[in-house]
């Protein structure tokens, strides 16, 4: 029997095989679409779970309360992680991880900048679970100047992975002893790096600016069982143990947050992260498109197997009177339905394969197509095929099976109006998710190039960055070097900065400034430049002057438009800023403002900013004239080589560096986009398939029609009309649904375009327009149509 229901559900599907390759072909795209979805939703919930005791590792976050502001830092200062060892019973490892900073390591011949290097303590193996290549997880660390190389970093030195006694040494004189290799840390990580430095081989009274600094990530390991909650609470007398001497006298309160590790990436709001962190909203919004993508397949799957109800009606009756029963009819729409989900799937595998790279390279991701054969992957497939299935197939399986063989052979349901209804609630339901996904695509769209393209206060074009990374011997250098770029025709200008657009290195002091409510102490951000720092990004001075020389060195700021309105300044030149706590004397006065530009990407508002002047700084950038880019930074290369021997020449325009700060939400804006146009596509090739046999369900009446002199002006419309009735009551539906969704997306974002009309209008006339075409050239074709062809039977 069952063979039996295979064969006749194989017949069925190649007798009409034209409806039925649409019908695969849209399972195929919806399913393939939905694994690539799922795929990636898999890899950001994957974050740091590979670590073997990942349920017990947390990270302190720091809150710091200011009077007029709060911060939430990602960082604690270097004295947390004994405290916390010292003072917590339920702790049973703490590890702290330093950022080396950009550093140069040299092996002979061989040197490369380095990015990613941490001194961390001894015992970070005993916490984290990274695959030793060669070396002991137990020593490696232990004595100072020793140094853990990944596999990639040490193939790049030494040319193999048993590196393990050999020495790298740093453009600043230091040599590190590689005690270790191990494996590449996995890309799903909040924390990444090529080299680990033991923290002895910093000094020994080294206390990283003790409990009034903070730099520092510190991990904690929980002995089992420990609730995370309730060591969380236990950490508010910290405050009063350690800080209150320090910070109670500028009313600054300080608590700390434990944030379990496997948490990081996706529900971190901390500053100062590591890594990109993700959103858990995409994974919600991506979670939302795949099962989108399997809806509207399935719905293609009902509409078209709806609209052939009336064609198999006789069938069914005749199965009926012959003895079927009605689950074995059950069974036969259900396999038929199963069979083409089966086929889909094995569709959308070979698609899968075909375009996982480009996948890959348009999220950022490093997916292996084995990933398809785990046994969690096959237990989804096996899902997407029973919903896709059943959900496709349970409409004719029930409904059809409930027909009275009487009525049936007697022609009753010929025309198939009993299931128009259904048909109608779901190419709603089809254009609704259509309507919703171009709206958000849209309006992603619109904000992703708005931030990308808005007017950041400062000129980013044709700017080169450089940074002399080095001891002060190297610095010192810094103004010979700009001297002699100002020699070169193709160079309009060179500065030197602490920092830069974009640039996270940026300090952040307490100072004590007046307002309209007396002296009050802030935590500002601040940073040195020169006098050619806003000449080169064309920052405008809208108050006072600019640095003159040496003779701002002691006294001169600059601030900008945001710190004079925060504290209500009628009058900011000659306003004196003091450091907090600072009984010396020292002061700082006001000698101009600049107009507010983003010192950060637009995901941060404006805030007040100190500018000091400081004209050797390691950070240079070089305006440089848009003709002829290469030969200018050749020149640059050999300037550089002249001045600077002993480091490499790598260069960044800070135009891309900038942008690399949006990076990751570009990506998911990019698949976003991708896969609504493909959500379309699918409704397309359904609405297609069903308009075409809607209209050859009414080919007979179209042809009595002609007969009677109808034109096509007079049967154009038969068609149309229901279908434009349908297109507006999916927009009562979906606009509402997607203004609640993309208005809460945009308040992530400081500074975002906000929701017009436009995309819900715009919505509405590509589904209609879509619609339309389909509608009018099947409608025509058929109208066209030979009635002698359609009226022979009648």
């Amino acid at each position: 029997m069952i063979r039996n229901l295979w064969l006749v559900a194989i017949r069925n599907l190649k007798k009409d095989l034209w409806y039925t390759m649409l019908n695969i072909l849209g399972l195929a795209i919806g399913i393939t679409c939905s694994l690539f979805m799922i795929f990636y939703i898999r890899d950001e919930l994957s974050f740091d779970r590979y670590h073997k005791k990942a349920d017990r590792i947390v990270r302190i976050n720091s809150y710091i309360d200011e009077p007029s502001n709060s911060m939430k830092l990602a960082i604690t200062q270097y004295v947390m992680a004994p405290a916390l060892k010292r003072d917590y019973p339920e702790v049973e490892e703490a590890v702290r991880f330093f950022a080396n900073g950009r550093t140069m390591f040299k092996n002979g011949d061989l040197h490369f900048y380095e990015d990613k290097t941490y001194y961390t303590d001894s015992n970070v193996f005993k916490v984290f679970t990274w695959n030793f290549i060669e070396g002991n997880s137990e020593t490696a660390l232990k004595e100072p100047n020793s140094m853990v190389l990944t596999e990639t970093s040490a193939e790049k030195y030494f040319g193999r992975t048993n590196a393990v006694g050999n020495s790298l040494r740093s453009n600043s004189g230091d040599v590190y002893k590689v005690t270790a290799v191990i494996k590449d840390v996995p890309a799903n990580s909040h924390l990444i790096f090529s080299a680990l430095i033991s923290a002895n081989s910093l000094p020994k009274d080294y206390d990283g600016g003790g409990w009034g600094n903070f730099n520092i990530y510190t991990y904690v390991l929980l002995k089992p069982n420990t609730d995370k909650a309730a060591f969380e609470k236990k950490l508010m007398p910290m405050y009063g143990k350690y800080m209150a001497a320090i910070f109670d006298q500028f009313n600054i309160k300080i608590h700390y947050g434990v944030q379990p590790i496997t948490d990081i990436h996706l529900h971190s709001d901390m500053t100062n992260e590591p890594e990109e962190i993700g959103s858990m909203s995409y994974i919600y919004i991506f979670f939302a498109v795949a099962i989108f993508m399997l809806i509207i397949a399935s719905i293609n799957y009902m509409n078209i197997s709806a609209a052939r109800s009336a064609r198999r009606a006789k069938e069914i009756g005749i199965r009926k009177v012959t003895g079927s029963t009605k689950s074995q009819l059950i069974a036969q729409f259900l396999i038929e339905s199963l069979l083409s989900a089966c086929i889909g799937l094995l569709l959308s595998i070979v698609f899968v394969l075909l375009l996982l790279p480009t996948f890959d390279s348009l999220a950022g991701k490093s997916i292996s197509f084995h990933i398809l054969f785990q046994p969690e992957s096959v237990s989804i497939l096996a899902t997407i095929i029973l919903f896709v299935g059943l959900a496709g197939g349970m409409y004719p399986a029930f409904y059809l099976s409930k027909f009275n063989p009487v009525f049936v052979l007697k022609g009753s349901l010929s025309k198939g109006s009993s299931n128009v209804s259904l048909r109608r609630a779901l190419i709603v339901v089809q254009f609704s998710i259509s309507m919703i996904m171009i709206v958000c695509t849209f309006v992603v769209y619109r904000q992703l190039q708005y931030v990308r393209s808005k007017d950041l206060g400062f000129n980013k074009e044709e700017v080169v960055s450089l940074n002399v990374d080095g001891n002060g011997d190297l610095r010192s250098k810094v103004l010979a070097f700009k001297n002699v770029l100002h020699e070169n025709s193709q160079v309009l200008t060179v500065s030197a900065s602490e920092s830069r657009p974009g640039n996270g290195n940026i300090n952040f002091n307490l100072f004590s400034l007046d307002s309209r409510n007396g002296s009050v102490d802030k935590g500002i951000s601040c940073y040195g430049v020169d006098e050619n720092f806003f000449p080169v990004l064309d920052i405008k001075l809208v108050k006072g002057r600019n640095f003159s020389g040496p003779s701002d060195t002691l006294r001169s700021i600059i601030v900008n438009e945001n710190l004079v309105k925060y504290f209500g300044w009628d009058e900011p030149l000659g306003k004196i800023v003091k450091s907090s706590g600072d009984t010396s004397g020292r002061y700082f006065e006001v000698i101009g403002v600049v107009k507010d530009y983003n010192q950060k990407s637009l995901y941060n508002p404006l805030e007040p900013l100190i500018l000091f002047y400081r004209p050797n700084s390691n950070n240079i950038l070089v305006k440089i004239s848009p003709t002829n880019i290469p030969a200018t930074l050749t020149s640059l290369e050999k300037t550089w080589k002249t001045i600077f021997p002993e480091l490499l020449f790598q260069y960044v325009f800070l135009d891309q560096d900038f942008d690399s700060q949006y990076a990751a939400d570009q990506k998911r804006g990019k698949i976003f986009i991708a896969f609504s146009i493909l959500t379309i596509l699918i409704t397309c090739l359904g609405l297609l398939g069903l308009i075409a046999f809607t209209t050859q369900q009414r080919q007979k009446e179209i042809g009595i029609r002609k007969i009677m002199g109808a034109g096509l002006r007079e049967i154009v419309p038969l068609i149309i009309k229901n279908f434009i009735f349908l297109v507006g009551l999916s927009c009562i539906i979906a606009f509402p649904v997607a203004w609640y969704f993309m208005n809460q997306w945009l308040k992530i974002f400081p500074y975002n375009t906000g929701l017009s009309a436009a995309p819900f209008l715009l919505s509405a006339l590509i589904v209609l327009i879509i619609t339309l075409l389909t509608v009018i050239f099947h409608t025509m074709r058929a109208a066209i149509a030979n009635p002698a062809k359609s009226l022979r039977a009648e």
